[in-house]
């Protein structure tokens, strides 16, 4: 009998909305960065266990199946931005790139607005992370590449599992794991700061300890220069979409979820053991000694001074 699954149907139709925005930056509290910064709202991956399906359904928005139908691509987010960060005022705190939306999602290909935003935060010595699942990013090594001569410049590529029965039904517009991880290799070879982001873990699914080996091994194989983890989180709106399609395909699991989870967050007893496992596997793996490859500044007269 064939395994069950959520992508057996033709993907979904998504529509394009060019909008322009008014503002590009978003002020963050409570968080390693101060600012982020999201090309596009709506995502094609679809992730089921995405988080923004939360702030979708606060904003009274689609979160569920329909959510990434529909993408708002902010056209003249770079002109903005650019605006934004020649103020006087600006501080160059840290500015996030993929917090609510990926950046290197399929609309990147032709619009190209994260290419340009990486720019004008380059020119203006504005550090920034990038966090992604779309390989799409080595596109821009050359951008990445000269802002890592400026400021602090690090990319998380997201690689939850090498499982293809769990990538294929939790994050059905996504590019398989292991392009991601030739993307990493590419960049790190660029000298760009790039590890794994090995997040969400899905207990049940994705947590086996020979699962956790297997992407730590192959983040080390590709030159991450770090390694983080997660694990699943479900708040409402993200709840209920994950465990619908969680009950179609893997019905002995959805009722162990629903004692896992009776809150938005996984138990500190099952939570914590797969953090410290992960983090074991990549010290003894040498990923977090690992550094990449110092870049040259560009010359001075390509550096651009702010008055």
């Amino acid at each position: 009998m064939p395994d069950r699954t959520l992508t057996e149907v033709a993907p979904p139709r998504i529509e394009y909305r060019e909008e322009p925005c008014k503002s590009a930056l978003t002020r963050v509290r409570g968080m390693f960065f101060g600012w982020s910064l999201n090309p596009y709202m709506g995502c094609a991956h679809r992730c089921t266990f995405c988080y923004v399906r939360n702030f979708e359904q606060r904003a009274d928005r689609p979160s569920g199946e329909a959510y990434g139908r529909s993408i708002r691509v902010k056209t003249n987010i770079v002109e903005v931005l650019d605006v934004e960060v020649r103020r006087r005022g600006w501080r160059r705190e840290g500015v996030a790139l993929g917090s609510a939306t990926d950046p290197y999602q399929p609309a990147e290909g032709g619009y190209r607005l994260t290419r340009g935003c990486i720019q004008v935060l380059s020119r203006s010595r504005t550090p920034f992370d990038i966090i992604t699942r779309g390989p799409l990013i080595v596109r821009d090594v050359d951008v990445l590449a000269e802002a890592s001569a400026r400021v602090p410049v690090t990319v998380n590529v997201s690689v939850p599992t090498l499982d293809d029965h769990v990538w294929r039904n939790t994050e059905p517009g996504t590019a398989p794991p292991r392009q991601r991880l030739r993307a990493v290799r590419m960049l790190v070879d660029a000298g760009i700061k790039a590890g794994v982001g090995m997040a969400p873990v899905l207990p049940g699914l994705s947590d086996r300890p020979e699962q956790l080996l297997e992407v730590v091994r192959a983040a080390r194989d590709a030159g991450a220069t770090h390694l983080w983890t997660g694990t699943l989180h479900l708040q409402s709106g993200t709840r209920e979409h994950f465990l619908e399609g969680l009950a179609r395909v893997w019905p002995e699991e959805a009722v162990r979820y629903a004692s896992l989870y009776r809150g938005a967050y996984l138990d500190r007893s099952v939570d914590q053991p797969i953090r410290a496992r992960v983090r074991r596997l990549a010290t003894e793996a040498g990923i977090a000694d690992r550094r990449a490859r110092p870049i040259k500044p560009p010359p001075p007269e390509r550096q651009l001074v702010l008055l």
